[in-house]
């Protein structure tokens, strides 16, 4: 908040996952409280099916289900058509992070990465690198 309120900035995009609904939510209202217009846009955005992709039944996560895929080129051109000053992304799968920053117009700050292992900290494996994460980053290759 005092980044964009230093940059002047006082209408924010918030593109964030499924998945951190909740975590959104809360960002979204401490951000509103504190002056900020927001947008947000979750990743499953245009309820765009998987099987447009060309995705399986059976490669689904809930196979017989409707599942919808993520869409940060969406994610993006919704808050680029916001004409949002500030974007803020919150747990964005990997790549998924990467075309949403190629197609915002805004600058953007990561808020939280998603990392379901380490609790959206992916750097505590860094920290366990030498320990704990040791024989899984630094697999013994033939």
């Amino acid at each position: 908040m005092e980044f964009a309120n230093k940059c002047n900035y006082k209408k924010l995009g918030l593109a964030f996952c499924i998945g951190l609904a909740k975590e959104a939510n809360a960002l979204c209202k401490i951000l509103m409280h504190n002056g900020f217009e927001v947008h947000s846009i979750v990743c499953k955005n245009g309820s765009i099916p998987k099987e447009f992709l060309g995705i399986k039944e059976n490669e689904k996560v809930r196979p017989g289900t409707y599942e919808p895929m993520c869409n940060p080129i969406g994610q993006a051109v919704f808050l680029n058509k916001a004409q949002t000053e500030l974007n803020i992304l919150l747990g964005l799968c990997v790549g998924h992070d990467s075309l949403f920053i190629k197609y915002s117009d805004a600058p953007i700050t990561v808020f939280a990465v998603k990392d379901r292992v380490l609790a959206h900290n992916p750097i505590g494996a860094l920290y366990l690198s030498d320990g704990y994460y040791k024989s899984k980053l630094y697999n013994q290759q033939k």
